[in-house]
């Protein structure tokens, strides 16, 4: 399995942002709010958001660091051809990192993008036996 996050893995320009928030379809979970959009082919891409609105610089920095951990150990389960925009609600600013990645992932599951061999909510999941 492939952990890495590399760019390839990420929604960088401003149109494929604008694109997921005009058209996509959206999922409420208790602490994140994710936007998607299921393409025909392509890797799955996904990006990060945190209001302004929200918080300061550094807890929002906080916030997109947890969240793009959350996303770094989903990634290898995420369907091709899919694209997410996640971000975070303000009551998730405190939350630990192991509750935003169970959150999403739910949420996920809820709505059909993760694949079948998906082994579950289990924070430790890319732990190795070295």
């Amino acid at each position: 399995m492939d952990f890495g996050f590399s760019s390839a893995k990420r929604l960088k320009s401003g149109w494929q942002f604008d694109l997921v928030f005009r058209t996509g379809r959206r999922e409420t979970g208790a602490l994140v709010r994710l936007l998607f959009l299921t393409k025909a082919e392509g890797p799955a891409l996904v990006g990060v958001t945190v209001g302004k609105k929200i918080a300061g610089a550094a807890r929002r920095t906080r916030g997109r660091r947890v969240m793009r951990e959350s996303f770094r150990r989903l990634l290898p389960w995420i369907k091709e051809g899919t694209w997410i925009v996640a971000s975070l609600r303000e009551n998730a600013l405190g939350a630990k990192a192991d509750e935003v990645y169970a959150d999403m992932a739910l949420s996920l599951k809820r709505r059909g993008l993760l694949k079948a061999e998906w082994p579950g909510v289990d924070w430790n999941v890319d732990c190795r036996d070295d």
